[in-house]
């Protein structure tokens, strides 16, 4: 009798334990900050992508405020933003080997820095420092004519590569990426 209790004690413990990562899984697109991915398709088949979170701006003073200038940004939120490339790249001028990395941002008012790292799989906020970085580069900052509500990683194919820009509030942050 014993045998049998415990027996479906574990079974009612197993399936509520699936039910409750079933539930998670799929609310990940009802979170403040749903999931994004873009991507840029390059040469041969190659191609870069990043995955995301966009946090929204709900009324709230983001860049110098929110998100401090000067300060290592997560550039999204909830999980860290990958960027996962098939290819050699030159990401502003820089080498960076095909791979898995993580990305940060430094925003500033005039000129962003973007951090891509060779730690991946962290949460949130948890930068590694420069010791784990593979490529610090400038972005080209400029004004947006109004108000971009979701924060927003996109690229526009030119050329042999791409431009990826990060845009949130008012604000566009560029890069030029080119297949090495």
């Amino acid at each position: 009798m014993q045998k049998r209790i415990a027996v479906i004690g574990g079974l009612c413990l197993s399936l509520s334990f699936l039910a409750t990562q079933s539930s998670c899984q799929s609310d990940k697109s009802k979170r403040p900050s749903p999931p994004a991915t873009a991507s840029c398709a390059l040469a041969d088949g190659k191609t870069i992508t990043v995955d995301y979170s966009s946090p929204r701006v709900k009324g709230r003073k983001i860049f110098g405020e929110l998100e401090q200038y000067g300060k290592v940004w997560r550039a999204g939120a909830n999980e860290a933003t990958t960027f996962v490339t098939t290819t050699d790249l030159k990401v502003g001028g820089k080498d960076v080997p095909a791979g898995d990395y993580t990305i940060f941002a430094i925003p500033n008012p005039d000129s962003w820095t973007l951090i891509i790292s060779k730690k991946t799989g962290e949460w949130g906020l948890a930068y590694p420092g420069p010791g784990e970085d593979q490529a610090r580069v400038e972005m080209k900052v400029s004004k947006l004519p109004s108000l971009v509500e979701n924060f927003t990683i996109a690229f526009d194919k030119g050329g042999s590569g791409c431009t990826m820009r990060m845009e949130w509030e008012t604000t566009r942050a560029s890069v030029e990426i080119a297949k090495k």
